[in-house]
C-alpha cells in the first residue's frame, strides 16, 4: 500500500483526468439503462419456462397476454378499437369480448391481446397500444408486461424521490461531521460519480444479461451509501493526520490505514453479493452483478479519485467553514468507561432487546410479488383490480401439463392414456376442473369419443377438437386448482405431480409451478450461500485481525442483529404499523437484506476493530486499546451509519413495495448494528475476553 499511496499523490492530476473521461463516457450509457430493464427479476430458467415455450410454439398458446378493459363501451366502439390494434404486427391474436358471455359483465368487457414467445421487449409495444387507445378514460390496459413497464416507471420516480430526500439529509450529517462545505460535498461528489459510472457499466452489460427493473434502485442505494461511508472514513483519517503532517504524507497515511479498512470492508460486502450468484433466480444474479460493480468502483474511487482530489484541494478542503466542530472525545470517553465497567450488564440488556425484536419472526409470511408491487395509483394496477373484482381473472390457478413421446395420441391407447391422466387429476382434491379434448367436446369416456367420431353421417367430427390439444407427439391439458397460485398447497401440488408416474414424459407450467420453482431454488441454495458468506467472512476477518474470537463474535452478533431486523420488518409490514397496511414480506427480502447487510455491517466492525488493533499493537492493554479505539471511531461510525440509514431509509417514502422493504430493512439493520452491536456488545465482549481476543494458533506476537 505504501508504493500505491505514493503513486496516487504523485500523479493526482492525471488520475483525476482519467476519471473525468471515464465519467463522461459511462454517463452516456447510464442514461440508456432504464430502456434496457425488463421484468421484475423473478425468473428461473426451468421447467415452467420450457413448457410455456413449447405450448406457445406447438399449440399457439400465448406466452404473454395484455388485457384491454372497456367500461360502458358499445360493441361498435369496441370493434373499432380492436380493428386499430390489429395493425400492431407483434400481436399474434386478439380475443374480442363481443358476443362472448364470460368476457362481458355489468357494463364491463375485456379483450385479450396475445403474444408469442418471440417478443422480448414489450415496452415499445405497450407505448403503441396506449397511443392507439389515446386519452379515452373508459379504456385501459393491464397484464404482466404492462405492470412490469409501470413498475419500471415507478422505480425511476422512486429513485429520484429517495435521492431528493436522502442526499440533502446526508449532506447535513456530513456538515455536522466536518463543519466545512467543501469537505462535506466531496463524499457526495465522489459517491454520485461512482453510482453513475456503475450504472453506465451495468447498461453496457444489459445487451448480454437480462436486467431486472429493481437494479435501478438497488445499485444507487448501495453505491451511494457505501461511497459516502468510505469517503467519510477516509477524510476523517486524513484530517487527523493533517494536524501532524503535510498534505501528501497525510493522504498517503490515510490510504495505508483507512484504505486497508475500506478494502476489507468492501471484500465482506462483495462476498455477500457474490454468494447470491449461486441462487439461480434472475433478480439475485442482477443484484450480485450490479452490486459488485458499484462496490468495486466505490473502493477504486475511494483509494484513487478521492485522495487525488484531496491532494489537489490541499487545505482548501476546509473552505466554507460553517462552524467549529466541538471535541466529543470526553463524551465518548465517559461512554467507553461506562461500558468497560459494566460489560455483563450491557450484554444482558442488549441481548434481551434483540431477542424481543426477533419474536415476530415466528409469523413471517413470504410471497412472490406480482401486481401488489405496483402502487395502487397506477392505472394498470387499478385495471387489474377491476378485472379481478368483476371477472375473477386472478382467482383461477391453471396448471398446464404437456406430455410427449407417446407413440400415437390419436390411437385408442393414446386416448385412454389422455383420459387416464385427466381422471387422475380430477381425483386430486385440489383440482376443481380439467380442460382437455374430452371436456372440450363434452365427452366422458374414450368409447363415446370413438363412437361419436366414427358415425357414418359425420366421420371425424371430433378431429378438429383433438387438434387443439394434440400435435404430433405432444398433448396438453389444463388442471384448475381451488387454491391460490402463491399458496403452499398449490406449490405442494405441482411438486408432487412433478414426480408422478403417468407412463409418459411430461412437464408442468403455470403460475403455481413458477412460484414453486422460485421457492425451491431459494430453499435449495440459501444454505450454501450462507456457508459461503460465513466461512469467507470468518477467513477474511481472521487474516485482517489475526484472531479467532473477533471474527467468530462478529458473525454471531451479525446473525442476531439480522434476526432482530427481520422481526421488526414483520412487525411493520405484516402486522401493519407506522401507516403501512397489513401485507406480507417479499420472498427475496430476507435473502437480499442478509447478504447485503452482513457485508455492510462489517464496515463498522472493521473500522472499530482496526483502530483497536492499531492501539493494541502499539503496546496498549486490551482494555486501553478498546477504549481508545471506541473513542476515536465512535463519532465517525455514528456519522457513517446515519448516512447509510438516511440513504437507504429514504426508500421508505417510495411506492414500489419490494424496494420499500429492502430500504427499510437495510436501514433498520444498520441502525441496530451501529448502536446496540457496535457500541455496546462489541466493546463489552472485548473487555470480557481480554487478551484472548487476539489469540491465533501459531501466531508470533509483534508486541
Amino acid at each position: 500500500m505504501k508504493h500505491f499511496a505514493a503513486y496516487v499523490t504523485k500523479f493526482a492530476k492525471p488520475i483525476i483526468a482519467i476519471w473525468i473521461v471515464l465519467f463522461v463516457l459511462l454517463a452516456y450509457f447510464a442514461i440508456q439503462l432504464p430502456s434496457k430493464l425488463q421484468g421484475d427479476g423473478f425468473f428461473v430458467d426451468d421447467e415452467h419456462v420450457r413448457v410455456t415455450e413449447q405450448l406457445s410454439e406447438t399449440f399457439d398458446l400465448p406466452a404473454k397476454t395484455i388485457f384491454v378493459l372497456f367500461q360502458n363501451q358499445s360493441d361498435e366502439q369496441i370493434e373499432a378499437l380492436l380493428t386499430e390494434l390489429k395493425n400492431i404486427n407483434e400481436i399474434s391474436s386478439i380475443t374480442s369480448p363481443i358476443g362472448v358471455a364470460n368476457l362481458n359483465k355489468d357494463g364491463y368487457a375485456y379483450a385479450l391481446l396475445d403474444f408469442d414467445n418471440t417478443i422480448t421487449d414489450f415496452f415499445p409495444i405497450i407505448d403503441e397500444i396506449r397511443k392507439v387507445i389515446g386519452e379515452n378514460p373508459s379504456v385501459s390496459i393491464t397484464g404482466e408486461p404492462v405492470i412490469s413497464k409501470d413498475i419500471n416507471t415507478a422505480s425511476q420516480k422512486d429513485l429520484m424521490k429517495a435521492e431528493a430526500i436522502g442526499i440533502p439529509i446526508a449532506l447535513v450529517v456530513l456538515l455536522l461531521a466536518f463543519g466545512t462545505v467543501v469537505a462535506s460535498l466531496l463524499p457526495i461528489l465522489v459517491g454520485g460519480a461512482t453510482v453513475i459510472m456503475a450504472l453506465g457499466i451495468v447498461a453496457l452489460l444489459g445487451d448480454t444479461f437480462n436486467l431486472s427493473i429493481f437494479v435501478l434502485n438497488i445499485v444507487p442505494m448501495l453505491g451511494l451509501a457505501l461511497s459516502i461511508d468510505f469517503a467519510l472514513l477516509f477524510i476523517n483519517r486524513y484530517r487527523e493526520e493533517r494536524n501532524m503532517d503535510s498534505v501528501e504524507s497525510s493522504v498517503q497515511t490515510a490510504i495505508q490505514t483507512a484504505g486497508r479498512s475500506i478494502i476489507f470492508s468492501a471484500l465482506c460486502v462483495m462476498i455477500g453479493l457474490g454468494a447470491m450468484v449461486i441462487i439461480n433466480v434472475e433478480i439475485f444474479q442482477n443484484i450480485a452483478l450490479g452490486g459488485t460493480i458499484v462496490v468495486f468502483l466505490a473502493v477504486i474511487t475511494a483509494l484513487t479519485l478521492l485522495p487525488a482530489l484531496i491532494v489537489l484541494l490541499g487545505d482548501r478542503i476546509n473552505k466554507g467553514r460553517l462552524f467549529r466542530i466541538k471535541p466529543t472525545a470526553s463524551r465518548w470517553q465517559r461512554f467507553a468507561a461506562f461500558v468497560m465497567k459494566r460489560p455483563v450488564m450491557i450484554i444482558v440488556i442488549a441481548l434481551i432487546l434483540l431477542i424481543i425484536a426477533m419474536v415476530p419472526i415466528k409469523d413471517i409470511k413470504l410471497t412472490i410479488p406480482s401486481t401488489e408491487s405496483l402502487p395502487a395509483s397506477y392505472e394498470s394496477r387499478q385495471t387489474f383490480d377491476t378485472l379481478d373484482e368483476q371477472f375473477g381473472i386472478a382467482s383461477e390457478t391453471p396448471v398446464f401439463l404437456l406430455a410427449e413421446n407417446y407413440e400415437s395420441w390419436n390411437s385408442t391407447e393414446g386416448r385412454e392414456k389422455i383420459f387416464d391422466i385427466q381422471q387422475k387429476l380430477l381425483d386430486d382434491p385440489l383440482v376443481e376442473r380439467v380442460t382437455s379434448m374430452f371436456t372440450a367436446a363434452n365427452i366422458d369416456s374414450v368409447e363415446m369419443w370413438e363412437m361419436t367420431n366414427n358415425q357414418p353421417q359425420a366421420p371425424g367430427v371430433l378431429d378438429a377438437v383433438a387438434d387443439n390439444f394434440i400435435q404430433d407427439d405432444k398433448m396438453y391439458l389444463i388442471a384448475y386448482l381451488n387454491a391460490d397460485s402463491a399458496s403452499s398447497e398449490a406449490q405442494a401440488f405441482v411438486r408432487e405431480w412433478q414426480q408422478a408416474d403417468l407412463g409418459v414424459d411430461f412437464g408442468l407450467s403455470g403460475r403455481a409451478k413458477f412460484n414453486q420453482e422460485i421457492f425451491d431454488e431459494i430453499a435449495d441454495k440459501i444454505g450454501i450461500a450462507l456457508i459461503i458468506i460465513l466461512t469467507s467472512t470468518f477467513i477474511i476477518l481472521m487474516i485482517a485481525f489475526r484472531s479467532i474470537l473477533i471474527p467468530l463474535k462478529a458473525i454471531i452478533m451479525n446473525i442476531i442483529g439480522l434476526g432482530s431486523t427481520f422481526g421488526i420488518l414483520v412487525y411493520i409490514f405484516q402486522y401493519g404499523h407506522f401507516g403501512i397496511a397489513e401485507g406480507t414480506i417479499v420472498l427475496i427480502i430476507p435473502v437480499i437484506v442478509f447478504c447485503l447487510v452482513f457485508g455492510l455491517s462489517m464496515d463498522y466492525e472493521v473500522f472499530l476493530i482496526s483502530r483497536i488493533q492499531e492501539e493494541y499493537l502499539k503496546g496498549s492493554s486490551n482494555t486501553r486499546a478498546t477504549v481508545d479505539g471506541l473513542v476515536s471511531t465512535s463519532k465517525i461510525i455514528t456519522s457513517a451509519a446515519l448516512i447509510m440509514i438516511v440513504i437507504t431509509g429514504a426508500f421508505a417514502f417510495t411506492d414500489v413495495m419490494p424496494v420499500k422493504q429492502i430500504g427499510i430493512g437495510i436501514a433498520i439493520a444498520v441502525a441496530i448494528d451501529a448502536t446496540i452491536i457496535r457500541l455496546m456488545l462489541v466493546p463489552s465482549f472485548m473487555k470480557l475476553f481480554g487478551d484472548w481476543n487476539w489469540w491465533l494458533p501459531f501466531k508470533k506476537t509483534n508486541r
